[in-house]
This record gives C-alpha cells, sequence and structure tokens, in this order.
C-alpha cells in the first residue's frame, strides 16, 4: 500500500499543510508530488489525480486500481478509517465528537480570515489591522480554542488532549495569526506558539522557505518583523 499525495506551493497552500500534518504527524508514509500553483504544470500534474482539480489531492496505490481521495476532510476521514490505531481522532467519543465539530467548522468558514489574510510562511507583519469581520473570525475561533481546552482541562498543548486531526486543520489559522500579528489572549497566544514550534510545521516551513519560488501578489505592503517561532524553523529544506 502506497500513498501519493500532491501539494501546492508549501509557502502558501494552506490546504496543502493539513493535507501534508496529515501524514507527517501520524507516522504515514508518503510521497509528496509539487503541483505549482497557478502554472500549466498544476493542472498538468493533477492529471494524475484526476479527478480532483485542486490540492490536496490523495492517490491510494495497493496494487489495485488507484484510488483517489480529494479535500482535506475526505482525505482525514480515510486515513482515519484505515489506520484507526494512529490516533488521527480521539479514541473517547465525547473528545471525538469534539474534535469533528472543530474540524468541520474550520473546513467551513472563517472566509473573512481566510480571505484578508491568506497563508504566507515567507513573512511576518507589523501593522496590520483586521477588519471586524476578521475580529469576528478571531472571537470564534479563540470561543472554540477555549472550550476545547477547557472541556479536557486544559492539560497539554493541543485542543483535544493529544495531537489530533483538530490541531492539523487548525495549524494553518495558527500560521495567519503569527504571520499577520493577529489579537488574540495569552490561551490563544499558547497555542499558536505550539504549532510554530512543532517539529512537523518547522519541516514544512523550513522547505517553504528553501523553495526559491515567490508568489508576489501574497506579500502585503506592510513593514515586516522577525519571525515569531523558533529561529531554527528557518533552516534547511526538509
Amino acid at each position: 500500500m502506497g500513498y501519493v499525495l500532491a501539494i501546492g506551493d508549501r509557502a502558501y497552500s494552506s490546504w496543502s499543510l493539513r493535507g501534508w500534518l496529515m501524514f507527517a504527524r501520524f507516522g504515514l508514509p508518503v510521497e509528496v508530488v509539487l503541483a505549482r500553483m497557478y502554472t500549466p504544470d498544476f493542472a498538468r500534474t493533477l492529471e494524475g489525480f484526476a479527478p480532483a482539480t485542486l490540492v490536496p489531492a490523495l492517490r491510494i496505490e495497493d496494487g489495485r486500481a488507484p484510488v483517489v481521495v480529494w479535500d482535506t476532510l475526505a482525505i482525514a476521514e480515510t486515513l482515519a478509517e484505515r489506520h484507526p490505531d494512529r490516533g488521527l481522532w480521539p479514541r473517547e467519543p465525547r473528545l471525538r465528537a469534539l474534535a469533528r465539530s472543530l474540524v468541520a467548522e474550520m473546513h467551513a468558514g472563517f472566509t473573512a480570515l481566510r480571505g484578508d489574510c491568506p497563508m504566507n510562511l515567507r513573512r511576518s507583519y507589523a501593522g496590520f489591522s483586521p477588519r471586524p469581520e476578521v475580529q469576528s473570525d478571531l472571537a470564534r475561533i479563540e470561543a472554540l480554542w477555549a472550550t476545547s481546552r477547557s472541556t479536557t482541562g486544559g492539560s497539554g498543548s493541543w485542543l483535544v488532549g493529544d495531537y489530533c486531526l483538530a490541531d492539523a486543520f487548525f495549524a494553518p489559522v495558527a500560521a495567519r495569526i503569527a504571520s499577520y500579528g493577529l489579537p488574540v489572549g495569552p490561551e490563544a497566544a499558547a497555542y499558536v506558539a505550539a504549532h510554530l514550534a512543532d517539529p512537523a510545521f518547522r519541516t514544512w516551513r523550513a522547505a517553504a522557505l528553501a523553495d526559491p519560488r515567490v508568489l508576489p501578489d501574497y506579500d502585503k505592503p506592510l513593514p515586516e518583523t522577525a519571525w515569531p517561532g523558533p529561529a531554527e524553523a528557518e533552516a534547511g529544506a526538509g
């Protein structure tokens, strides 16, 4: 059995980050194929993942006709079903239900935050002023994180106990909060810091920084500051 995952440019593709973390964080081997965003190569690469037209897209090769799974939610459920021993979802039913709710809301919502603050792992800004709609998204995100932490007694770094799919889905949100210096309280800031220090996240970001391709449309005309995570996150290609 083998997995082949098509991803977009690491610095910018938040959905690809989610998909890749599902493998890296749970010890699942995967072959990664890069589809360059906004180039003809993107569609050509995804011809091998038909009928998918967006990234991430997963091809499962097990000696029979390959199976293609697209959309991060479908990939998440497929991997959890195929690897029940890896802890992608919490084992306790009430925590599993909470984690699924968090993933579903993240998957479907927070359009203002997504639109105004596209993921850009190359930059960290000062002076970004979020619109009220973005502030509303942040308030809801903080409420969800606080509810999750209180449900589990606030132990550990992650939302519902051990790292699970809910954390993988919120990793790009943490990156956005870090990149744009978005205003959050101490508890949410600690959760963001846990993501920035996470070895898998740092491996992804290191590969993004090592990639020579830059998409200027993702840059903001704002003063830059030092990345708020560990400095060594910028070393190596991972």
